[in-house]
């Protein structure tokens, strides 16, 4: 399961989502989110979904990749399902066993909020998928500039949720080795009762948190011996620019906009 999670990775690629500004796909892809949790039937929430598998296929990233960064939150998907069709109320009752009630509302709710959790992991693993972390990390200090203002420290903040994004591939990889190293000298994760279970966790969290600290001083120390003193004068190799193609996926994806509200006013909400 761990090895599964494909957070902060990068797939090499040419495609034309690849060659879009950072800038522009961060703001394609919080507007995909914003429009996700407007979407109030599955009408308009399968239309953002056609939307967002365009945007798969153009980013020729296989699909098995998605699949994969999708394994992980199966269980979150399941669990949220269940809450929704014993606690929603509501349309016709299609089971009731003592204080159990399954309801005609309740399982459209499960099923809608599952579609939406799934969309929302597959359109933010697309900006990760084709954008390289240093392009990120500038992307994001251009958006936050405007922060400077209140005298807010855009680069160190853009800096921190890049390195945080970019680490966790390295701190998964380090779980699984530790692991394997515990598993080899007779630890037991799968069996005994669940305190047990939780205990047994202690050697895989000492030493991760050890090899961790030990990864930021050295990235610090790092930096230090090259100079790094923070955003202020500091030029870059590739200077950002919004081209003709930006602005077509923005056009696109306005008609897109347009598309779930129209949508939205015709059908009005179906759960």
């Amino acid at each position: 399961m761990i090895s599964d999670i494909t957070i902060g990775q990068y797939y090499k690629g040419d495609s034309v989502v690849h060659r879009l500004d950072a800038r522009m796909k961060i703001i394609l892809t919080v507007m995909f989110i914003v429009m996700i949790f407007l979407c109030k039937n599955f009408l308009s929430l399968g239309f953002m979904f056609l939307f967002i598998m365009m945007a798969v296929f153009a980013s020729r990233v296989p699909l098995k990749m998605f699949l994969k960064s999708l394994k992980p939150i199966i269980p979150i998907v399941i669990f949220t399902s269940i809450i929704n069709i014993f606690y929603i109320s509501g349309g016709q009752v299609l089971l009731q066993w003592r204080f159990i009630t399954i309801t005609e509302k309740g399982i459209y709710t499960a099923v809608f909020m599952a579609m939406r959790i799934l969309c929302l992991i597959v359109s933010s693993s697309i900006l990760t998928y084709t954008t390289v972390p240093t392009m990120l990390t500038d992307a994001i200090e251009r958006l936050l500039s405007p922060l400077k203002i209140f005298h807010i420290q855009v680069h160190t903040l853009a800096m921190m949720m890049t390195l945080a994004l970019r680490f966790i591939p390295t701190l998964i990889e380090e779980i699984e080795r530790i692991t394997n190293a515990q598993k080899a000298r007779g630890a037991d994760f799968e069996s005994g009762k669940f305190i047990e279970r939780i205990k047994a966790l202690m050697p895989i969290l000492i030493p991760l948190f050890v090899s961790a600290f030990r990864r930021a001083y050295e990235l610090a120390f790092a930096m230090s011996c090259r100079c790094y003193t923070g955003g202020e004068g500091r030029t870059r190799m590739k200077q950002m620019k919004l081209s003709f193609r930006d602005f077509v996926a923005l056009l696109i994806f306005a008609l897109g906009v347009a598309g779930v509200i129209l949508l939205n006013i015709r059908f009005g909400a179906l759960i």
